[in-house]
């Protein structure tokens, strides 16, 4: 019950192109993956960069609260001492 030798051979031909099809798109859909990847870790890094860049400017923003709250103080001090 082999059948006809010509629709195996067809059959087999189809069969081998399918595959190649799924083969194809699977190498692409890794591609995918593999640049979804490169630009997560973009993001995460430029995410750190900006969260860096955040943190310098909020400490110089305090350090400036702090200056001109002890300038106010001492200010308030010559004023209630004269």
């Amino acid at each position: 019950m082999m059948g006809n030798p010509e629709l195996n051979i067809i059959l087999s031909g189809v069969l081998s192109l399918l595959l190649g099809v799924v083969a194809y798109f699977l190498k692409q859909l890794l591609a995918d993956f593999k640049k979804v990847e490169q630009d997560l870790a973009q993001v995460k890094n430029t995410t750190e960069i900006i969260r860096a860049e955040f943190k310098g400017m909020n400490n110089l923003l305090q350090q400036r609260i702090d200056f001109l709250e002890r300038r106010v103080d001492r200010l308030e001090h010559q004023t209630l001492n004269n």
